[in-house]
């Protein structure tokens, strides 16, 4: 089974399992983790399937049954050598899902077998280690009871059998996994904003960043604040060199640190391409003793977030050119953007998602802000529309900024009304990311839609971006005949005054009961006998 559809059917089915029992933040560990496991146990038998066969199997049993052969003959340590080079871990013939997948359907399903096979796999490589630290196999949430808990994990590997993760061409795999990560972005709600980015401001960053750069080989993308590393594998989908591009991420979270890695590998990228580190972006700087600056730095990272701003911070590298200030302690918006920028190459492009009042704050923002548009670093902002991101719902917009470029002028694009509305999100399709594409590429004004700022404009409003002082979407108000409507108000009180004289008129037909009630009706008559 190769089709995407149905992979994604089999690999949603197994959350249905899980559903009920813990909510989506806690439950996508444990699917993510367990497809993942099933990746690398089915793809380490389909190589030792290739190493005996020179072919891909048809049958992962028949793989198997071959495995359990060989590990009982001579040859078993050259073949997990072998394995050991080209994989980087090994499992015993126990430990693949294959083997686990059938105690499962004989009722004898042994937690212990499968967290030895995740032990095996963490400690064979560095590239590895921690990977399935967030799978708890013996939580509560399970189920109450041991019975439970391994009945409740033994349900998921059956149901995931059905998924054929060694026969799905190309990026199949992968994308389905990037769908399952934006399925429980959505149930998920405000916690996504740890580890995800939508789909449409996503593609705008990511073709942004790229245009320029689809034809360079050996293409290096840096995301510091990577959640799941769909930014940075987004970027891999404009580029004509996919397979050699190099990804340097970094995530705070543990757990979305490890999605991140797991991600990296079910889109096929190889391990050597693949730099990731779990730590805090702000505090000590990273990367430093590698490749320390990007052809494309992307980045959404959390808004007016609290940061130190130690005085420490003036003498580092990433902030200290900007007239002695650092980003305030409660918005750390500022520091993220200079830290990505830092690492951005002289022919590079930087794209970051930001709150609107980084363009318009003043203080020490104000200062960072005006000599990042003196140096001629920022070339465009983007306000994107409101309601987009699964953790807010105030408007957004996308800077891009450049090193060492020509001019000093800045493009405008007001993108706020380029959306559907989609259950609870607001969402950018096809074609409102084509039309913020086009704007961007066109790099003109456009009457409501774009504006290219001169320096000149930018200084006259005291270095202030807030894009509705370029763009102007205000709707001129129609213009008033007031010949007509003289005409309509004559006709309209015409009319009341008709209307008044009959209902005097059926008044003064009416007979009353009493005196009271006359003289009521009397005083009521009066007013329309005055207009």
């Amino acid at each position: 089974m190769t089709d995407s559809k149905d992979l994604l059917q089999v690999l949603w089915s197994g959350a249905d399992v899980l559903r009920g029992k813990m909510d989506a933040n806690e439950y996508k560990t444990y699917l993510l983790g367990l497809v993942f496991y099933k990746y690398l146990s089915d793809s380490y038998l389909a190589k030792v399937y290739d190493l005996l066969n020179d072919s891909t199997p048809d049958d992962l049993e028949e793989a198997q049954r071959q495995y359990e052969e060989v590990m009982s003959s001579d040859d078993a340590e050259d073949l997990l050598q072998e394995l050991r080079d080209s994989m980087h871990y090994t499992l015993d013939p126990n430990m693949t899902y294959v083997s686990i997948l059938k105690d499962a359907q004989n009722n004898s399903f042994n937690r212990e077998k499968l967290q030895a096979a995740f032990n095996r796999i963490q400690e064979s490589d560095e590239l590895f280690n921690g990977l399935f630290a967030d799978v708890d196999l013996y939580s509560n949430r399970l189920g109450t009871g041991d019975q439970k808990q391994s009945a409740t994990i033994a349900e998921v590997i059956k149901v995931l059998d059905g998924a054929d993760l060694i026969h799905a061409e190309g990026d199949v795999l992968g994308n389905a996994y990037e769908y399952l990560i934006g399925q429980f972005a959505s149930e998920t709600g405000k916690k996504a904003g740890e580890f995800y980015t939508p789909h449409g401001p996503a593609q705008i960053l990511c073709r942004i960043a790229m245009t320029g750069q689809e034809d360079k080989k050996g293409l290096q993308v840096y995301d510091p604040c990577m959640g799941s590393g769909s930014l940075m594998l987004s970027c891999r989908n404009y580029s004509k060199e996919p397979d050699y591009i190099k990804y340097y991420g970094q995530e705070l979270m543990p757990s979305t640190y490890n999605l991140a890695r797991m991600n990296m590998f079910l889109h096929g990228v190889l391990p050597e391409n693949q730099h990731l580190r779990n730590g805090d972006t702000l505090d000590a700087d990273w990367p430093t003793d590698e490749e320390t600056e990007f052809d494309c730095v992307t980045m959404n990272p959390p808004y007016s977030a609290n940061w130190s701003a130690a005085d420490g911070f003036l003498q580092d590298e990433r902030f200290m050119d900007y007239g002695g200030k650092l980003a305030p302690k409660s918005k750390a918006d500022y520091a993220f953007l200079l830290h990505g920028f830092y690492h951005l190459k002289q022919t590079g492009t930087m794209a970051i998602v930001l709150p609107h009042g980084v363009l318009f704050r003043g203080a020490a923002e104000g200062t960072i802000r005006e000599i990042l548009l003196k140096n001629g670093s920022i070339y465009a902002v983007i306000g994107l529309p409101s309601n987009m991101f699964y953790n807010t719902s105030i408007p957004t917009c996308i800077i891009v900024l450049k090193k060492h470029r020509e001019g000093r002028d800045v493009l405008f694009i007001d993108a706020s009304n380029l959306f559907e509305k989609d259950k609870k999100q607001n969402v950018m399709r096809d074609e409102h990311i084509n039309k913020v594409l086009e704007l961007y590429n066109n790099r003109q004004s456009v009457d409501k839609q774009a504006y290219l700022a001169s320096y000149d404009d930018i200084e006259s409003n005291d270095f202030n971006l807030n894009i509705p002082r370029y763009v102007d979407t205000s709707e001129d108000e129609e213009e008033i005949d007031l010949k007509s409507l003289s005409g309509e108000i004559r006709n309209t009180n015409k009319e009341i005054k008709e209307g008044n004289k009959k209902l005097l008129q059926i008044l003064k037909e009416l007979t009353f009961n009493s005196s009271e009630t006359k003289k009521a009706v009397s005083d009521f008559m009066s007013i329309f006998e005055e207009v």
